[in-house]
């Protein structure tokens, strides 16, 4: 290896510490090297100035460093569980559509489409709706005959009520001619033989009357029979038509509404099933020209705002637990999700626990009158946070992700509510902290913004520990001393 090899080998190291260092992006001293004559003045200068606890954060210098602020707030951090977990969709989030009869398949959607209520997804052609139809027609069939006997009954009913009634008139006569036939003979002043003919005239109105009166109640029955048919012919149509709506998923209005003189029942050649419910297409099951039996699977829908938030709690915390307690899913720290909005609802326990694990299960339902956070999706995990059962006050919180560790001190970087381009170093007083919030005892109030992101960056800054090369100008640029 030569020794050129060998001085840049050496020299990587150092140069990665001066890159590693970059970051820090706050101008420590001035850049300008001043003439050794004034080295003298400069050292008096500098033996005369305090030290401060006040760091440069300008424009320049937040964004080159990626600082960001939280705000202090009261909490209940004492009070606070937190659980991990993860969302599940809930149980009605999910649809499932299935064939209710044999046949082709063709599918409309794409998987992941996102489809509304009435977009269609699948069409099939199946034989059993041909079947239907057949029947449909059939029974449409009698109903029209029954209807036309019923129609035909009313002229025939109607001739024979004249004819009887014609009759009648002829029995009245002729019962009137035998009475007066009969008086007459009696006071000898009529022939036996007029009587006779009288009578039988009499008695042969009476029969056709007797065969009047029988057709007539053939006719009635005529009737009777064309009703129940008539009827019998309905209920089976509507039964149909039920059936009909259950196979193609239009309601019976649909499918008995008439368009150029035709049912739509009659004029539907493929049956076309539609979402029932807005969501996103999950799985497809069948394939566009394939055959299917009858109630298999066609594909799911499921609805991804719809979730809840499932965490498993330790049964030595159920002392603390109950149902209702106000709890909150936050996002996990780190990456883009850590600012995201949480998730709040009613605590939820679950009937039974896990003896092998002695844990329990905890669910939190959003409300459903309340939009969920876009994060919030079924396999993405995140924190429970309860507020249990207790004593404690709320008190002064900030992110734990604010505090920075220079050796065995706490600091934290409070900005200078009287100059937002500096910010004070606290060496901070701390409580108690969930994981994700600390309490902090003393030198911040509340509503006071705290450094979050770029917290260690100053703090490597302002540090009296940590062995420095030189020191960055805000623009970011490395000066050595």
């Amino acid at each position: 290896m030569s020794q050129q090899s060998m001085i840049q080998r050496t020299r990587q190291p150092r140069s990665l510490v001066l890159l590693s260092t970059l970051a820090i992006g706050v101008l420590l001293v001035g850049c300008e090297r001043k003439p050794t004559a004034d080295a003298g003045a400069a050292a008096t200068d500098g033996a005369a100035a305090a030290p401060t606890n006040r760091v440069d954060i300008g424009g320049a210098v937040r964004q080159n460093l990626g600082i960001t602020f939280a705000k202090a707030e009261e909490r209940n951090v004492a009070r606070t569980l937190r659980i991990p977990g993860r969302f599940e969709l809930l149980p009605t989030a999910r649809r499932e559509y299935r064939v209710a009869a044999s046949g082709h398949v063709e599918i409309l959607v794409e998987q992941y489409q996102h489809v509304q209520s009435g977009t269609p997804l699948y069409r099939i052609d199946a034989p059993r709706w041909r079947e239907l139809q057949r029947e449909l027609t059939e029974s449409t069939s009698q109903i029209a005959l029954a209807q036309a006997s019923i129609d035909s009954i009313g002229p025939f009913m109607e001739a024979h009520e004249k004819h009887h009634s014609e009759i009648q008139k002829a029995i009245d006569l002729w019962t009137q001619r035998v009475s007066s036939l009969e008086e007459l003979q009696s006071a000898g002043g009529a022939r036996g033989e007029e009587v006779a003919q009288a009578k039988a005239a009499l008695a042969s109105a009476r029969s056709d009357l007797a065969e009047t009166l029988e057709k007539e109640a053939e006719i009635v029955a005529r009737r009777t029979d064309a009703s129940a048919r008539f009827a019998a012919a309905r209920a089976r149509q509507a039964s149909l038509i039920q059936s009909a709506s259950s196979l193609t998923g239009l309601s019976q209005s649909e499918l008995v509404a008439v368009a150029n003189t035709q049912p739509a029942w009659q004029t539907l050649n493929t049956i076309e099933v539609r979402a029932l419910a807005p969501g996103v297409v999950d799985d497809i099951h069948a394939v566009s020209g394939g055959f299917v039996d009858q109630n298999a699977a066609v594909l799911e829908t499921v609805q991804p705002d719809r979730v809840r938030f499932r965490a498993s709690a330790l049964q030595s915390d159920l002392g603390k637990l109950a149902d209702g307690l106000p709890a909150t899913v936050v996002a996990p720290q780190g990456g883009t999700l850590e600012n995201a909005d949480t998730v709040t609802g009613a605590l939820s326990l679950a009937p039974t626990a896990d003896a092998e694990r002695r844990t329990i299960e905890l669910v939190l339902t959003p409300s459903p009158r309340t939009p969920v956070a876009a994060w919030a999706r079924a396999g993405v995990s995140g924190f429970l946070e309860v507020i249990v059962k207790g004593r404690e006050q709320p008190q002064l919180a900030i992110p734990l992700s604010c505090v920075a560790r220079d050796g065995t001190k706490s600091v934290i970087f409070r900005r200078d509510p009287s100059d937002p381009d500096k910010a004070i170093r606290v060496e901070a007083d701390l409580g108690v902290d969930d994981g994700r919030w600390i309490v902090i005892k003393s030198g911040v109030a509340e509503g006071d913004e705290i450094v979050l992101d770029g917290v260690y960056q100053l703090m490597v800054a302002t540090s009296g520990s940590i062995t420095k090369g030189g020191h960055f100008h805000p623009d970011g640029t490395f000066h050595e001393d």
